[in-house]
């Protein structure tokens, strides 16, 4: 095979690898926010039950406030029951007293209710104190693999690129100039392996004269559809692939 064929098909490898590196990266820094923000909105969540558990038990203070003030009114009223002159008054301030009890039974209702939402509210709390610091060191844990992952991956970019560098250098000008232009109008790949006569990036047919240009030249040559650098890899005979296929089998 043509060296600079051979080169630049090395080097469409390393562009991919480094493209598929590319997106690893810079999805990496999202992931890592996206952690962050559900401990954050566990903590919200668990802080803000914390400030309605305190505001519950206000406004049940409140409540029973209110019972006493209306208890005093009662006391009051039975102290002016021996106090009237007709039946008639006599039977108005029952009434009053007996609306002031209703009164308190209605404020007393509300303070269960109160009750009964501390108690979930605190079931919430206490659940979630539990779990906050196993949260944090989860987290933690799961940001600190991430950017493990996100530095070896520059890494690995960064020796990929020296790599490119290199493979780049041995090309024919010709040839570098021509790979890169494909790439600069071509997503994906600007080098195709050609199969059964098929280029494998746009699954067009060749011709079978530059179909067979490219199975015995040594030039490199491009798809007369789609433009790409093509090339030929002749397979194995049948035994070798017969024999790789039991491996495989076996392997499994």
């Amino acid at each position: 095979m043509n060296p600079d064929l051979k080169s630049v098909i090395e080097l469409q490898q390393v562009d991919l690898k480094v493209a598929e590196l590319g997106v690893l990266i810079d999805s990496l820094p999202a992931q890592i926010q996206a952690l962050q923000s559900q401990l954050d909105d566990f903590i919200h969540v668990h802080e803000e039950r914390k400030k309605r558990l305190v505001a519950n038990q206000k406004e049940r203070k409140s409540l029973e406030g209110d019972i006493e003030i209306i208890q005093g009114k009662i006391t009051k009223h039975k102290d002016q029951l021996y106090q009237v002159k007709t039946n008639e008054q006599y039977k108005a301030m029952l009434k009053e007293i007996a609306g002031e009890e209703a009164n308190i039974r209605a404020i007393e209702d509300q303070i269960l209710e109160k009750m009964i939402e501390a108690e979930d509210i605190q079931q919430h709390v206490q659940a979630a104190a539990a779990r906050l610091e196993g949260e944090k060191a989860r987290v933690a844990g799961e940001i600190k693999r991430l950017q493990d992952e996100r530095q070896a991956d520059l890494d690995e970019r960064e020796r990929l690129q020296a790599r490119r560098t290199e493979i780049s250098a041995t090309l024919s000008d010709a040839v570098r100039n021509l790979y890169e232009r494909i790439r600069s109008y071509r997503t994906g790949a600007a080098v195709a392996e050609v199969r059964e006569g098929l280029c494998t990036a746009c699954n067009v047919r060749l011709r079978p004269q530059v179909y067979n240009e490219v199975r015995s030249s040594d030039a490199v040559l491009t798809c007369e559809n789609c433009s790409r650098i093509v090339y030929y890899v002749e397979p194995p005979p049948p035994e070798q692939a017969e024999g790789n296929d039991q491996s495989a089998g076996a392997a499994v």
